[in-house]
């Protein structure tokens, strides 16, 4: 299951980013899985859960956001964004595709706890 080993790269990223802004803890962890990534958010989130423990995002929510695929077509030069895994262009049936998303799996965003005192 190499989703053990992206939660251990995620969670490196997480705690470098942490100590970077002096945060005490993080409370929620943001990412973005394209549905061609090769990643099972279902196995990710287990995997989170488990590695997650006795570090800085001991507490942390996941979530998930799930890019759909899309694709530019190289003949009529529509953009698509589809529900189905194919890359066959809906606008003119073209198999001369590329894709331009969901395909990678980004860390969106940290929520951070910090110490400082907010001054008025």
């Amino acid at each position: 299951m190499h989703e053990f080993s992206i939660v251990q790269s995620l969670l490196t990223l997480i705690e470098q980013t942490a100590q970077e802004n002096n945060a005490k803890k993080v409370t929620k962890v943001v990412v973005q899985i394209g549905v061609l990534s090769g990643v099972e958010p279902h196995l990710l989130e287990l995997a989170f859960n488990t590695f997650k423990e006795g570090t800085i995002a001991e507490e942390a929510e996941l979530v998930m956001e799930i890019e759909k695929l899309r694709i530019k077509c190289r003949d009529c030069g529509a953009k698509s964004e589809k529900e189905e895994l194919n890359m066959l262009c809906p606008s003119c049936g073209s198999l001369n595709t590329q894709i331009i998303a969901g395909e990678d799996m980004y860390l969106k965003s940290l929520e951070l706890e910090t110490d400082e005192e907010v001054k008025s």
